[in-house]
C-alpha cells in the first residue's frame, strides 16, 4: 500500500514551528494594519478589509497564551478557512509548504490536554525537528465564531 502524503504550510510564531494543511489556507497576506474593536475577545487583534469584505485577525500568540513578542518586521496574514466563514492569523513569518507522509505524523502526546486537543492535530517530525500540527479550522470555538465572524 502506497504511502499517504499531505501538503503542509510551515510558519513559526515565538520561535516555534506549527503547521496546518494547505486546503485549511485560501492566501498568505503581507501584514497590514489592523483596525481595533472594542470588546472582543483578547486573542481578537481587530479585522481588516479583505477582497471587500471585514476579516476578523486573531493573533495565536495570545490564543495559545505564549508570551508576548513584538510585530516582527516580515510577518504575515494566513487566511484561513473556516466552515462559513474565513479568519486572518497573525504569523512571525511563513517558512515554507512541504509534502510530509501522514506516517510522520504522531497523535498528540497525552500530555496535550484540554482545548489544546482541539486544535492540535499532532506532532510532525521532519528534517530533525518537531513541527506542531494545527486545525485551523477548530482554532475558534462556536461561540467565539458567533461572536467574532
Amino acid at each position: 500500500m502506497k504511502e499517504q502524503e499531505i501538503k503542509i504550510l510551515i510558519f513559526s510564531i515565538n520561535g516555534e514551528c506549527y503547521a496546518t494543511n494547505i486546503m485549511e489556507v485560501e492566501r498568505i497576506l503581507e501584514y497590514e494594519k489592523i483596525t481595533k474593536i472594542p470588546d472582543l475577545p483578547q486573542f481578537v487583534e481587530g479585522v481588516i478589509n479583505y477582497e471587500g469584505n471585514i476579516l476578523p485577525i486573531i493573533s495565536l500568540s495570545k490564543r495559545f497564551n505564549l508570551s508576548l513578542t513584538e510585530m516582527k518586521e516580515g510577518c504575515k496574514i494566513i487566511v484561513g478557512k473556516q466552515e462559513h466563514s474565513k479568519i486572518g492569523i497573525i504569523v512571525d513569518f511563513v517558512s515554507e509548504v512541504k509534502d510530509v507522509l501522514t506516517d510522520s505524523i504522531e497523535d498528540s502526546p497525552e500530555i496535550i490536554y484540554g482545548i489544546s486537543r482541539r486544535y492540535i492535530k499532532g506532532l510532525i517530525k521532519i528534517d530533525g525537528r518537531i513541527i506542531i500540527y494545527l486545525n485551523l479550522s477548530t482554532i475558534l470555538t462556536e461561540e467565539e465564531k458567533n461572536e467574532i465572524l
